[in-house]
């Protein structure tokens, strides 16, 4: 696998996937980060685990579906106990919010980045279960605790770490995701609201209006606030 020296603007914004390399099936990753995360699944193997991805790479046009789709009351927005929030009253500046709790805008996703994945174990998960991804299914008590607890004990050693471990007032905590530090912090430092008000020129994102107002606020918030 050949690495990547330095990610275009296309690629950082999940609209070109010529960073990316295979990790399994339909799953992608840059080449360091698909090589990290094989020696962590062989760590992971050995210690009982069959550590999976069940998302990693989502382009631009994937991501958008998903927003624009929450923001016109198409698919589900959850409140933050994850419980379907009716958004039919609320206006352009809290549906925004609401949505960007579990769900980045499009161009702005890490899963662009070729650097983040999610993560289970589908030997832990009940045959009679679909994967959620939820904190409830991750934390003390949940049927992936052990993986979480493994994790955090051992993925530092393969460049990992959860970007949204905490719960700062802004995105959800989602202990299923992971992120490689070599890659993603660079990516982090590349992403701006100038970039990202650029790539949305002629493109439909719902909420556009209040979003390109507020995005230095929405960057503070819900994408450097990790």
């Amino acid at each position: 696998m050949s690495a990547v020296n330095v990610m275009s603007s296309a690629m950082l914004t999940g609209q070109s996937d010529k960073h990316l390399a295979t990790l399994s099936g339909n799953h992608r990753l840059q080449p360091e980060a698909v090589n990290a995360f094989f020696a962590m699944q062989t760590a992971a193997r050995q210690a009982g685990f069959n550590l999976q991805p069940a998302s990693t790479f989502r382009d631009f046009a994937r991501q958008q579906t998903i927003w624009n789709e929450k923001f016109r009351g198409l698919r589900p927005v959850l409140d933050a106990a994850s419980q379907p929030l009716d958004i039919t009253h609320l206006n352009d500046e809290q549906r925004c919010c609401a949505i960007l709790r579990w769900s980045a805008l499009p161009g702005a996703s890490r899963h662009h980045w070729g650097t983040d994945l999610d993560i289970y174990d589908p030997d832990l998960l009940p045959a009679s279960q679909k994967l959620q991804l939820e904190p409830s299914e991750y934390e003390d008590g949940g049927y992936f605790a052990p993986l979480t607890r493994w994790l955090t004990a051992n993925m530092t050693n393969f460049g990992f770490y959860r970007p949204f471990v905490d719960n700062h007032g802004g995105v959800a905590v989602e202990p299923w995701h992971l992120s490689y530090v070599p890659l993603a912090k660079s990516a982090e430092q590349m992403l701006t609201p100038e970039l990202l008000l650029s790539v949305w020129q002629d493109k439909d994102i719902a909420g556009y209006d209040w979003l390109s107002h507020h995005l230095e606020q929405v960057f503070k918030c819900y994408i450097n606030n990790n």
